[in-house]
């Protein structure tokens, strides 16, 4: 699967989804064509039968360089075009962050070469981070004068320390991936961060499909929302699972020292 030739999807026999941006010649920057691209892999993914997890990488030198210099006054002028509403909570840039956030499964992002600005928000969508020790990463925008507006604020909340992120956004300073994990922009670290990511990917993907969406649905409202609403969440969801075939059949696998079978939901 193949969009604009900037972004793919191969889903394995296993459910894992490799989804790769092409766009390697440019460093995977975000142009209009791209940020298309993006959303339609997000969009794809929402309904992809048999996906169980998402590998999220970029091809040649880079993770994302961020937004492509060169399409700098591409877009409408003006309030209206970014205040839209075009996906949900989201606007369109928002969205090419926030889908992989709203994406049913994990999504592991597999972070190298450099990851700056909106590829470091896109980044942060994911639900882990494997990056590279020597990964340059930055918030970029206020190198151009513009605030983080790419869903960073609602993705950095409760996962990089606060005071280091108003530092790193005021000065735009570059850092790289060892500080990224001291302050949260990392999960962990790795010289072969692909690799390390496909090697999660897989582990998740040999767990009860059902109960691995149902945690990725309580992780967002146990961000959103408060104590009580998080209670009845966690009862909701473990009513829908417990004693359900896939939950029985993970019990069993244990039991019985063998690789569980699951039926894809």
């Amino acid at each position: 699967m193949n969009f604009n030739d900037r972004v793919s999807i191969d889903l394995a026999d296993n459910g894992v989804a490799q989804v790769r941006f092409t766009r390697g010649d440019k460093m995977n920057a975000l142009d209009p064509a791209q940020f298309e691209a993006v959303l339609a892999a997000g969009e794809a993914l929402r309904d992809m039968p048999g996906l169980r997890v998402a590998v999220l990488s970029g091809e040649g030198r880079a993770f994302c360089a961020g937004l492509d210099t060169s399409s700098f006054g591409g877009e409408p002028a003006g309030s209206a075009a970014l205040v839209e509403r075009t996906h949900g909570n989201a606007n369109r840039a928002q969205e090419a962050a926030m889908t992989w956030r709203k994406c049913p499964v994990p999504v592991i992002a597999a972070v190298h070469g450099v990851c700056f600005g909106g590829g470091l928000q896109i980044a942060s969508g994911a639900d882990i981070r494997v990056v590279h020790p020597q990964t340059r990463m930055a918030v970029m925008e206020m190198k151009w004068g513009l605030v983080p507006d790419m869903g960073g604020y609602a993705l950095w909340r409760g996962l990089v320390r606060d005071d280091a992120l108003r530092e790193l956004t005021y000065t735009n300073r570059e850092f790289i991936g060892e500080e990224a994990l001291q302050l949260g922009f990392a999960t962990m670290l790795d010289e072969d961060p692909h690799a390390r990511a496909n090697e999660l990917a897989e582990t998740i993907a040999n767990k009860n499909p059902q109960a691995i969406r149902g945690a990725k649905r309580l992780f967002r409202v146990m961000h959103e929302e408060g104590e009580d609403a998080i209670l009845m969440a966690e009862s909701e969801e473990q009513d829908g699972i417990i004693r359900q075939p896939n939950q029985i059949e993970a019990v069993m696998a244990e039991m019985q020292k063998r690789a569980p079978v699951f039926k894809d939901v």
